[in-house]
């Protein structure tokens, strides 16, 4: 049994859901991997992390439109010390989660055919975001 553990950091570009699956195995080397788990943990209470269709764009941006909707901006929150987009932003952080576990089997992550990993923006103004990459494996 091995443990690997990386950081990656990466410069939110905007709000909204980014795909990042190209960025976490660029830090990560899982190719001796036969069987194991990789657990990813973000470090931020105003962003999350969430698996979901990575082929067409549109899936982005009806995911933060969605998103958008049900919980909106609004200045009648108590908690606004960061803006109107501040408690909404805690909120879908605590909605979508800040953590994944995926599979990984023969050095591959074991993603259906259009999965993807998504970076959840939801600030306006975002700043750098930190994901703790861990892998519990048998080689």
């Amino acid at each position: 049994m091995i443990f690997k553990q990386e950081r990656l950091t990466i410069k939110s570009r905007h709000r909204g859901f980014h795909l990042i699956t190209d960025d976490v195995l660029s830090v990560v080397d899982i190719s001796d991997v036969k069987i194991g788990l990789m657990h990813l943990f973000l470090k931020h209470t105003s962003a999350s992390l969430t698996i979901n269709e990575n082929f067409s764009p549109e899936v982005a941006e009806d995911l933060e439109s969605i998103s958008s909707d049900l919980v909106p901006d609004s200045s009648h929150y108590r908690h606004d010390l960061e803006g109107k987009d501040d408690m909404p932003a805690h909120f879908k952080s605590s909605m979508f989660g800040v953590s994944l576990t995926i599979p990984i089997t023969h050095g591959r992550l074991e993603l259906g055919t259009w999965q993807g990993i998504y970076l959840c923006e939801h600030r306006d103004n975002p700043a750098f975001r930190e994901i703790i990459i861990t892998i519990s494996a048998e080689v």
